[in-house]
C-alpha cells in the first residue's frame, strides 16, 4: 500500500511552512501533490534520488505564482530566484541549490524529463496533477490516497484563473518573458479541463 512520506528535516519543514503561509490553499495542495505523484513514480520506476532535495523542488516549484514574490518577470524565473535566496540562508550547498533552481525553471518543460531524478520528478509530478501526465502509471489506489491527503479544492478553475491573472499582470508590466501567456496560447486551459480529474 502506498504511503505519502513527506521529508521531515528542519529545512523541509521550513519550506513547507513558507509555501503554506504565502500560497492559496489550492496551490499549496498542488505543490504537495506534485511531490506525492512524483515520489510515487520514482518508487515505481525504481529511481535513486535525494527525497529531501526533490521535495524542496516540488514544494517550491510554483512559489513564483504567489503575490509574496516579485511579480514582474516570468513566474518560473522569479520562483527559482526566490527559492535560491530562501535556501541560501539555511546552509544548503550551492550544488543542491542549483538542482532546486533547475527543477523550478524546467518544471513545465519536457526537457526536465531527461534530467536527474530530483528534477525530472518535479516535472512528472506537476504534469500529472495538471495534465494527467503518465496517468497510466498510477493505480486508482495511489491517486485516491494522494487526493484524500491533499484535496484539489476546485484546482482546475483556480489554476486557470491564476495563470490568466499572472499573464495579465506581466502584460501590464510590458515584460516579454511571460511563461503564463505562452502556456495559455499553447492550450493550457484545454489541457487542464481535459485532465483525468473530476472536481
Amino acid at each position: 500500500m502506498y504511503q505519502i512520506m513527506i521529508p521531515d528535516s528542519k529545512l523541509a519543514q521550513k519550506a513547507t511552512r513558507l509555501v503554506y503561509e504565502i500560497s492559496p490553499d489550492f496551490l499549496y495542495n498542488h505543490c504537495l501533490r506534485t511531490f506525492a505523484f512524483g515520489d510515487a513514480l520514482g518508487q515505481k520506476y525504481g529511481l535513486r534520488y535525494d527525497r529531501e532535495l526533490f521535495f524542496l523542488g516540488a514544494v517550491l516549484h510554483d512559489i513564483g505564482l504567489t503575490d509574496h514574490v516579485c511579480r514582474h518577470h516570468s513566474f518560473e524565473h522569479e520562483g527559482a530566484d526566490y527559492a535560491e535566496k530562501f535556501l541560501s540562508t539555511h546552509g544548503i550547498s550551492r550544488e543542491k541549490i542549483d538542482v532546486v533552481r533547475e527543477a523550478i525553471l524546467l518544471h513545465t518543460s519536457e526537457i526536465a524529463g531527461e534530467k536527474q531524478p530530483e528534477i525530472a520528478l518535479v516535472h512528472f509530478g506537476a504534469g500529472m496533477d495538471i495534465l494527467g501526465l503518465r496517468a497510466e502509471d498510477f493505480s486508482e489506489e495511489i491517486v485516491k490516497t494522494i487526493l484524500e491527503a491533499y484535496p484539489r479544492l476546485g484546482f482546475k478553475k483556480a489554476i486557470i484563473e491564476l495563470m490568466k491573472y499572472d499573464a495579465e499582470l506581466k502584460n501590464k508590466e510590458q515584460q516579454q518573458n511571460n511563461l503564463s501567456a505562452v502556456l495559455l496560447r499553447m492550450g493550457f486551459v484545454r489541457w487542464v479541463l481535459h485532465s483525468p480529474f473530476t472536481e
